[in-house]
């Protein structure tokens, strides 16, 4: 089967990335940035990527010592290449719906910046060279097999869940001056899918301690890099959670719980041509679909309701929080950022 969401995703991430470079190379004369200061991932520079939708809190609500500053606040402009250009806020952010902070204002003002949009726009955006074509390889070869296994459908909807999960979450916790991109966090929901198809599938699996070893080699290696300053290793950490949580909820059962309870439909297809017993089933018959069914069964069934709900409830008091509550969390930082040189104080606006 074809993976023609994998592949057009990475068509467009592509494309996306080509932009960048161009509105770059338009905006500084060079299609990288050097300067004022040079992007080790060999690309745009921050600004530029924040003007082009990358996720930065300060332009998606008030924020702490901007919206509240006792004078006016400055950023570096898209076209900086010395530290002497100052923009606005609302001409750093761009689009619209981000009213520039008052002097003297609170944390109250109204209206407050609302460019929602930024916890979906970055997945399709990428800081360098390095840092897209470690993310598409990633999604060339895990992905492909992901879609090829479970469908586009489940595919795209893990995907996109676990993207706009990772912004979200890392909205609460990251650094607030960090602007964060990229596909990171999809990938890890798809890695987190991959996990739990090895352990559904133990005992079938040739040599699944092996399996496991690189899979647990990928997280680990994902998450130190993650440590490294400016990156928001929340992003990455708030998709495997998305893509763990409702992997249980939409594929099929663990092998062995399906031999138990006597269902021998191969344990994934696409939502389409599913079998009965599948989603088609209970489209044509809702109530013969829960006939007969065994209390193993209903406890499973139990068990992934319940991980939806909690997804859909974590996801909700997430976005509360983000926007009213906005409690934050001083350790969490040390989830993302090593306790050197300064580097957990990178992005924090004082």
């Amino acid at each position: 089967r074809i993976a023609w969401a994998c592949w057009f995703l990475t068509a467009v991430q592509v494309i996306v990335f080509i932009i960048e470079l161009v509105r770059n190379a338009s905006l500084t004369s060079s299609p990288i940035a050097i300067k004022p200061s040079f992007n080790p991932m060999i690309g745009p520079s921050p600004y530029v990527l924040i003007n082009m939708g990358a996720r930065f809190v300060p332009c998606m609500r008030n924020v702490e010592n901007i919206t509240n500053s006792a004078g006016p606040v400055f950023f570096p402009c898209p076209e900086a290449t010395t530290l002497d250009t100052e923009c606005t806020l609302s001409q750093l952010c761009g689009f619209s719906n981000v009213p520039d902070p008052v002097p003297g204002g609170t944390m109250d003002a109204s209206p407050e910046p609302n460019q929602w949009y930024r916890f979906i726009i970055p997945i399709f955006l990428h800081a360098g060279l390095i840092h897209i074509g470690f993310n598409l390889l990633l999604q060339l070869t895990l992905g492909r097999e992901v879609e090829a296994k479970i469908g586009t459908l489940r595919f795209l909807l893990v995907y996109f869940s676990s993207g706009i999960f990772g912004f979200v979450f890392g909205g609460n916790y990251a650094a607030l001056g960090i602007a964060s991109c990229g596909a990171s966090g999809s990938l890890f929901g798809l890695l987190a899918l991959t996990l739990l198809d090895l352990l559904y599938h133990w005992r079938s699996r040739k040599h699944p301690v092996r399996e496991l070893l690189f899979i647990l080699l990928d997280i680990a290696i994902a998450f130190v890099l993650g440590l490294l300053p400016g990156l928001d290793n929340f992003s990455h950490i708030g998709g495997f959670l998305m893509g763990l949580v409702l992997g249980i909820s939409i594929i099929h059962s663990p092998e062995a719980l399906r031999q138990r309870i006597g269902q021998d439909d191969p344990p994934y297809g696409p939502l389409d041509t599913a079998k009965a017993g599948g989603a088609m089933a209970f489209a044509r018959a809702p109530l013969g679909f829960f006939k007969g069914r065994k209390p193993l069964w209903w406890a499973w069934w139990l068990i992934r309701v319940g991980a939806l709900v909690g997804v859909l409830v974590g996801f909700i008091v997430l976005l509360r929080n983000f926007y009213v509550d906005r409690v934050t969390c001083d350790w969490c930082k040390y989830l993302s950022c090593l306790d050197i040189n300064n580097w957990c104080d990178i992005g924090n606006l004082q």
